[in-house]
């Protein structure tokens, strides 16, 4: 999915930022460089990987001024509404809210499916 930028209109993205309309601008995708882009989505990958994370996270990066990008968090949960960033990632790759959740619980069952039969099988 593409990369939501965050700015912030007050010094900090802190939680008045983030959850009071108006204060923040959420730029999807992010206008950077395409090579950074690319830099950024693998080093959220390995963070996901890494981790063990299965079908979806948020990983949250704070790029330098030098194009260097940190791993702040991995979101394993990642919010879900209206103002979420998922949400918002999936809309700028023309994936509607329900065509979304279909894909999730889709996820979800085809692990349970394949569970279900590894129980089968060994028993």
């Amino acid at each position: 999915m593409p990369i939501v930028e965050i700015i912030p209109k007050r010094e900090f993205f802190d939680f008045t930022a983030k959850y009071q309309k108006g204060l923040t601008d959420y730029i999807v995708p992010a206008q950077i460089d395409d090579e950074i882009k690319v830099r950024m989505q693998n080093l959220a990958l390995e963070a996901h990987q890494a981790l063990g994370c299965r079908d979806f996270s948020r990983v949250d990066i704070i790029l330098s001024d030098e194009g260097i990008g940190y791993v702040l968090e991995v979101n394993t949960i990642p919010g879900f509404t209206a103002t979420s960033l998922l949400p918002k990632a999936a809309k700028a790759d023309n994936i509607s809210f329900n065509q979304l959740c279909f894909c999730l619980i889709e996820m979800a069952y085809g692990k349970k499916k394949i569970e279900n039969q590894n129980i089968a099988v060994s028993n």
